[in-house]
């Protein structure tokens, strides 16, 4: 007897809306967002209950190829969650019948089956999706990543000749096909030789997303399914590192997205993961971050796991990672990068400070590379000092057209980041934004990195700014950055969530001398920190001028 996978599809959404099953803020939004829709009248698109049954079908009809089940020969049985989520995307049909969905992001932990998931997907759109001459690739950074969904499919194509029989279809070394209708799946990798224009994509699966150091094979197989009218990105991963990457990029969307700040219909987005104020290792907490909890994650397994990240600082960020979907910073990296979100609030604006106390930092590193501009505001609430921060950067327009980072164009549309014209930065723009800042607040000192800085400081002080000659030297740094990391964990510092200094504090390294003194390093070129050393400096002068109320005007020299 089939199941009603569209009424336990609901019932999923409603229980997890309802706090019956443990979820996270995005998980609940997630779900609030599809019955919201199935309640809305009189728009663009409509809920297809045979399309959203007939997906599920198909993939239950699949073998299982790993661990015991495989031996068992059992066929899949799709969990309330995997219900939930191939319901909605495949359901949803706009008035010409097509599928609303045409991107899809699911961020969830290791062990909660997407891969089987996603190569149910794939089959589906390449036998099952009345899509003549269907591509469908397995998109990932390397050959072996690709081929990990697309070997899954493979193996369950070549255990059932009865799917074989009623579809035509077969595989191959490199590819499962079906020559009647000319559709094929393949892996693909950004490591692979040849040119991948000319692809007529229908479905790509994007393993890994994290893992993506460019946006260089993402953007292709995005640009590539402009032919079809009802093509699906289908991207899967865990949490990582990278915030600079297409996948935090994405990530970010889809949370502005479940929050409703962007209204973007065509794209299905849910991540699984635990909340901000969630202590990691309360046991209760790790059913929220795995939906396939006591089915393919072994409550057991995780439990070992999370003991041993709590007795070794070197588990504890794959854990959290791999295991809980929080997104950290790297093993040797300096500041908690959960505890540095908390701080954030999109709604914070400088207009609020108008008038006020500024410190305006300056970190020019080279003339050819990204600067830096932090200003700094202090507030005193219930007796302690609270920190406000609000970057501003620039690059030459020569460097974001490179592509050494492929957050820059994106970063400059969101005015985060100015784009000077030509192949060196030119400091004019810096000049006049520090005219701009001097006109609405009380600048109050303006500290800078000498290097690369003499002739603007120069000039700015003719102009009257308060310059601050301040050295990157232990000497100054060191408690400054001890202090922003207890302002951060203390909720007493405050930023408005821009990725760019996110990005930058995240890519701070240090190292603890013998007189537990730090200094921030980078651990690769690309890794930028000037926002970061800015932000250091402006809090290294608003401590000392906030504790001594004495503050010195003019040209100082900080040895």
């Amino acid at each position: 007897m089939s199941r009603d996978y569209v009424a336990i599809a609901q019932e999923y959404a409603r229980d997890v809306v309802a706090g019956v099953i443990p979820a996270c803020k995005w998980t609940r939004l997630a779900c609030q967002r599809q019955l919201d829709d199935l309640a809305r009248e009189g728009w663009g698109y409509r809920f297809d209950a045979d399309r959203a049954t007939h997906v599920c079908r198909f993939i239950e009809k699949l073998q299982h190829v790993k661990g015991r089940w495989a031996r068992e020969r059992q066929r899949l049985t799709l969990e309330p969650n995997q219900i939930f989520r191939l319901t909605t995307v495949f359901g949803w049909v706009d008035s010409e019948g097509c599928r609303r969905f045409k991107t899809v992001y699911v961020e969830v932990p290791r062990k909660n089956a997407k891969s089987t998931e996603s190569a149910g997907v794939a089959l589906y759109c390449l036998v099952a999706d009345d899509e003549p001459g269907a591509e469908v690739y397995s998109g990932a950074t390397t050959r072996d990543q690709a081929k990990v969904v697309w070997d899954v499919a493979r193996r369950m194509v070549d255990r059932d000749a009865g799917m074989r029989g009623r579809f035509g279809v077969a595989t191959g070394a490199h590819t499962v096909y079906v020559d009647e209708t000319g559709s094929f799946f393949r892996p693909l990798s950004r490591d692979q030789q040849g040119n991948h224009d000319g692809l007529n994509v229908h479905c790509a699966i994007i393993d890994e997303l994290h893992a993506h150091k460019t946006r260089e094979l993402y953007d292709v197989l995005e640009t590539a399914t402009g032919s079809r009218e009802q093509p699906l990105l289908w991207q899967i991963t865990t949490a990582g590192f990278n915030r600079a990457g297409i996948c935090y990029e994405q990530r970010a969307y889809v949370l502005r997205i479940l929050e409703g700040i962007v209204d973007d219909p065509e794209y299905f987005g849910i991540i699984y993961t635990i909340d901000e104020d969630d202590d990691w290792t309360d046991p209760d907490v790790w059913r929220k971050a795995n939906p396939n909890w006591d089915v393919s994650v072994d409550p057991g397994d995780i439990a070992r796991k999370a003991r041993k990240a709590m007795e070794m600082a070197a588990a504890r960020n794959n854990f959290l990672t791999k295991h809980l979907n929080l997104w950290v910073n790297a093993d040797t990296a300096w500041m908690d990068m959960i505890a540095w979100d908390r701080c954030g609030d999109s709604t914070l604006s400088e207009e609020e400070f108008l008038s006020e106390q500024c410190y305006a930092a300056l970190d020019l590193a080279s003339k050819v590379d990204i600067a830096a501009k932090l200003k700094l505001f202090v507030r005193e609430i219930d007796g302690a000092a609270h920190y406000y921060a609000f970057g501003k950067y620039y690059l030459p327009e020569v460097a974001a057209e490179d592509g050494r980072n492929s957050q820059y164009s994106g970063w400059a549309d969101e005015q985060r980041l100015v784009l000077t014209p030509g192949n060196v930065i030119d400091y004019e723009f810096i000049k006049q934004d520090l005219r701009d800042d001097a006109s609405r607040f009380e600048l109050v000192e303006v500290p800078y990195d000498p290097f690369q800085a003499t002739q603007l400081s120069t000039e700015l002080l003719a102009e009257g700014f308060p310059m601050l000659e301040m050295r990157p030297t232990v000497l100054n740094f060191s408690e400054p950055m001890k202090e922003l990391e207890r302002l951060v964990l203390s909720g007493r510092f405050h930023h408005d969530g821009c990725p760019v200094l996110a990005w930058m504090i995240n890519n701070v390294v240090c190292h603890m001398d013998a007189k537990d003194n730090i200094y921030p390093r980078k651990e690769f070129p690309e890794n930028k920190i000037d926002g970061a050393v800015a932000l250091i400096m402006a809090l290294g002068r608003a401590m000392l001028t906030h504790e001594t109320g004495n503050i010195e005007q003019g040209f100082v020299v900080l040895s």
